[in-house]
């Protein structure tokens, strides 16, 4: 058996000292996290980020840098995750554009709310890449190289 991890990424959007999260079911639970999801065959990794954000929020978003490149092992299940996050800011909203399915809605939080509702995190990806994001890691998008044959 081949071991494939899965890829993702992750938009941290920042405004006016509040992060830009959304409220999703997964397994019936509701949790919290960036716009996020899986990298698509033959996708970018920029494009993916903005894509994502796209579907979860109904914005357009302007990736500006990398935070960090992340995995997250989760030994009982026998995945791997694989998590690029990207910092940027939203150019617009789009009126009447639904949310995927599983999205409830979209919620501003601030840091000192995202800890009280640390519970709630869809992993602990969402605080570490916002940590991260405090912390002023930043990295260019031009490290991103996409090969084609």
């Amino acid at each position: 058996m081949t071991w494939k991890p899965h890829t993702t990424v992750a938009a941290i959007i920042e405004k006016n000292d509040k992060f830009l999260l959304v409220e999703e079911l997964v397994d019936g639970n509701k949790v919290l996290n960036q716009p996020a999801g899986h990298l698509e065959p033959n996708e970018s990794f920029i494009n993916a980020v903005i894509r994502e954000t796209e579907e979860e929020t109904a914005t357009i978003f302007q990736p500006e840098f990398i935070v960090g490149l992340y995995r997250w092992i989760l030994p009982k299940q026998e995945r791997t995750y694989i998590r690029l996050s990207f910092a940027g800011k939203i150019l617009k909203t789009l009126e009447n554009q639904p949310l995927d399915t599983d999205i409830i809605r979209t919620r501003w939080l601030s840091y000192e709310e995202i800890i009280l509702n640390k519970e709630s995190l869809r992993s602990p990806l969402v605080l570490k890449c916002i940590d991260d994001y405090r912390l002023g890691k930043r990295f260019p998008l031009d490290l991103l190289n996409d090969l084609e044959q």
